[in-house]
């Protein structure tokens, strides 16, 4: 069973890339949307937490950057109707935080963003996330006063940063301090917040 791979890009195609380890071996690994857009040049190097998926037909290796979302594409994976390729087009919509907080919140619609899952079928796959994913894992700086997520008004002022030329792995932290300390901010009021954050030397 492979779990890991490291090597340098010889060619991107489609979802996946293939990777050639230094033996001169080449791997093809099936990646989310998010990974594959931050792939480095051909020839640049690489590392995946890899899930081999074994079929009649086939043998396909699914890529990660980080281990969490390898295991959680395999909680993905365990439910019913929801095959390798369904789990990697939820990965490449939700990152693992994310779905943990779609349980928290009760966004059962939210599924219906990735392609192919219409309500019927998100209603099923989030029955079984709610009893299957680790929601304590959720980080703690994602979690407000009173045990609630940042929902709605987080993801509307994070998306709102994001069209205001900020990058999410910088705002998001700062949007997470400024909820954390006023969760009753709405969504105006926490972008106001967060853009004053810098200058209170952030």
């Amino acid at each position: 069973m492979i779990a890991y791979v490291e090597g340098r890009v010889a060619e991107i195609s489609g979802n996946a890339c293939v990777v050639v380890t230094e033996g001169g071996v080449g791997y093809e690994v099936h990646l989310p949307a998010h990974t594959l857009s931050r792939l480095p040049e051909r020839g640049g190097q690489v590392a995946f937490h890899v899930r081999t998926e074994v079929r009649e037909d086939a043998l396909e290796l699914f890529g990660f950057s980080t281990w969490d979302e390898r295991q959680t594409f395999m909680v993905l994976t365990t439910i019913s109707k929801v095959g390798a390729r369904t789990a990697l087009a939820i990965l490449s919509q939700f990152r693992p935080d994310d779905l943990r907080r779609l349980v928290v919140e009760d966004d059962v619609l939210a599924l219906t963003r990735v392609s192919g899952i219409g309500k019927k079928t998100a209603q099923h796959i989030f029955l079984e996330l709610k009893y299957k994913l680790k929601v304590e894992d959720l980080p703690a700086g994602m979690v407000l006063a009173g045990g609630a997520a940042p929902g709605g008004v987080f993801r509307d002022a994070l998306a709102g940063l994001g069209n205001l030329g900020y990058l999410e792995d910088e705002a998001a932290p700062v949007l997470k301090d400024v909820l954390k300390a006023e969760p009753d901010l709405d969504v105006a009021g926490a972008l106001r917040a967060a853009l004053k954050a810098p200058a209170r030397g952030r």
